[in-house]
């Protein structure tokens, strides 16, 4: 059993802890409704790129001549996953879910007897794929250091996705993200940038309008296309910056109050054990009295 000192020791570690882990709490607080207000303002912008593009596309005749980035290669053999985790734990199962959320597509694509290259984002997105698919890291990413991740760093990402599709190095493009929804709830995401998906499946997005290009609609999307990579990407970026401080701060709430209880249980053991050292020396006291 731990002595009296190593118990008040434990409590005063314990408290201690316990301001940090309320201190995270407060500053994810404040952070998380930046976070979110830009999560929520970023969605239209990267939707209406969408719809453009598959207006753009409806007026395409010739399909066959279309942007690769539209249409894709025609193959379906090499699949890059962009995997796009933070570079700060103490999330909770922020990190995880992701990457969770990828493996399982790593596993279904390695089943069907297809490449995969996977490019990480995000120190702890590596950390975690690098024990199992190491081999299959074509790049890796992290912006440790920087307050702020704009629109600038999702290009660069966005331009190495390019140079790579440019090269023949894959045929397929998937990033994965978690989305926010609200402080308790962020849902992983898979969602397909090359060829675009849901210019294929998604029927309810067609106008009934007709527009008239100029100049023409290829000419357009050769110049829109590539961009929507790098918007697709900061979009991913913004969910994931109000994700991580939602989950941040509901894993912070709930170690403050696991270390406040952990103070009872350790304040009641003291207290029991200090009354327990009292009553046996006053027991030793009387017996030696008594003795005499």
């Amino acid at each position: 059993m731990p002595s009296l000192d190593d118990l008040k020791k434990r409590i005063s570690s314990v408290k201690s802890t316990q301001k940090i882990t309320k201190a995270m709490k407060m500053v994810a607080a404040a952070k998380l409704r930046r976070a979110q207000d830009s999560a929520e303002k970023g969605r239209p912008f990267s939707e209406k790129m969408n719809n453009i593009i598959l207006n753009l596309s409806n007026s395409i005749t010739d399909k066959e001549n279309a942007s690769k980035f539209l249409v894709g290669t025609g193959k379906n053999n090499v699949h890059l996953c962009v995997v796009i985790t933070a570079d700060r734990g103490l999330c909770g199962g922020f990190n995880t879910n992701i990457c969770k959320k990828a493996k399982n597509y790593f596993e279904q694509i390695l089943k069907e007897g297809k490449t995969l290259k996977i490019f990480t984002v995000g120190s702890k997105g590596h950390d975690q794929l690098k024990r199992v698919y190491g081999n299959k890291i074509i790049e890796k990413k992290n912006f440790k250091g920087y307050k702020k991740i704009t629109y600038k760093e999702a290009e660069e990402i966005g331009n190495k996705i390019i140079k790579l599709f440019n090269e023949s190095q894959f045929d397929v493009c998937k990033i994965f993200y978690n989305k926010f929804k609200n402080v308790i709830t962020q849902i992983p995401q898979a969602q397909q940038i090359i060829p675009i998906e849901n210019l294929k499946n998604d029927e309810k997005e067609k106008s009934d309008n007709f527009y008239e290009f100029e100049p023409e609609e290829n000419e357009i999307l050769d110049n829109l296309l590539p961009r929507n990579i790098s918007t697709q990407i900061f979009k991913a970026f913004l969910e994931n910056a109000a994700s991580e401080q939602g989950s941040r701060m509901t894993a912070m709430d709930n170690a403050t109050r696991n270390a406040g209880d952990l103070v009872d249980k350790l304040t009641i053991t003291y207290n029991r054990s200090r009354q327990a050292s009292i009553t046996k020396e006053l027991i030793e006291i009387i017996s030696g009295a008594e003795s005499l």
